[in-house]
């Protein structure tokens, strides 16, 4: 089974590029998506209705902000929205359980210029993580994905030293994400290839995408009891469109 993950950046806009239907045609289990910046009444039959696929969204209340949505050939057993208003009202969270395993599908919040929003990430972090350890109890495998505006190491950005005091790089989110990870979750990408340099998003201000000054701040993790059922795990930077490109990973639920 292939999971996608993707911050489209604009659900419509990608669209009207005509790229986003373009991993649909590899045929994929499962698509998560983020930062769809569209609540679903204002989305047209072909987006809401793609062949094969259920799909389910949730999304911010304010329009043209955050948003989240899954595409899924098989019809979860439970859909559910994070249940915490101050997250949900920026449709930053959706799950789906499924008989083998639970997906979550994640928009972190940017901590912002200056850790304006650092408070508010770490609040939502936080949240996530001790949320996770009660789903854990349920014995599937937990599997959270998305961008979570976070580069862990230096490895996982092109400047770390220019970007210590910048989001996504702050000391305190990297201590989170390395809290997280000593929690018991396996940044699945690092498992399969610890010394890869390979980026998941680019600034569109300086055509960094061109150059390849990245940063890796897109994920699949997955609950440490349950990673043998990870078979690979990749990033499609040959996928353009947005200023991030798709990750994935492949798993065997039978496992």
């Amino acid at each position: 089974m292939r999971i996608y993950s993707w911050n489209v950046n604009g659900i419509r806009a990608l669209y009207n590029k005509g790229e986003f239907l373009r991993i649909f045609e590899e045929e994929p289990e499962i698509i998560c998506i983020q930062e769809t910046k569209a609540q679903a009444e204002q989305l047209s039959e072909e987006l809401l209705n793609i062949n094969g696929y259920n799909s389910f969204f949730e999304s911010a209340d304010r329009k043209g902000y955050s948003g989240v949505a899954v595409y899924s050939k098989e019809k979860p057993i439970m859909v559910k929205k994070f249940d915490i208003e101050r997250f949900d009202s920026e449709g930053r969270y959706i799950e789906l359980e499924y008989e083998k395993f639970i997906l979550i599908n994640c928009y972190f919040p940017n901590s912002q210029e200056k850790g304006k929003r650092l408070d508010y990430k770490i609040d939502f972090c936080d949240e996530i993580l001790n949320y996770l350890e009660e789903r854990k109890k349920s014995g599937k495998a937990v599997i959270i994905t998305g961008d979570y505006n976070i580069a862990h190491e230096p490895i996982d950005l092109a400047r770390p030293k220019d970007n210590e005091e910048n989001p996504g790089y702050l000391p305190e989110e990297r201590a989170w994400m390395t809290k997280f990870i000593e929690a018991g979750y396996v940044d699945s990408f690092r498992k399969f290839y610890p010394e890869e340099v390979k980026y998941t998003w680019w600034s569109y201000r300086t055509r960094a995408r061109e150059k390849n000054i990245g940063w890796r701040i897109d994920y699949f993790c997955i609950n440490k009891e349950a990673e043998r059922i990870l078979i690979d795990s990749g990033i499609r930077n040959d996928v353009f469109g947005s200023d991030h490109c798709p990750i994935y990973i492949d798993i065997n639920v039978n496992d």
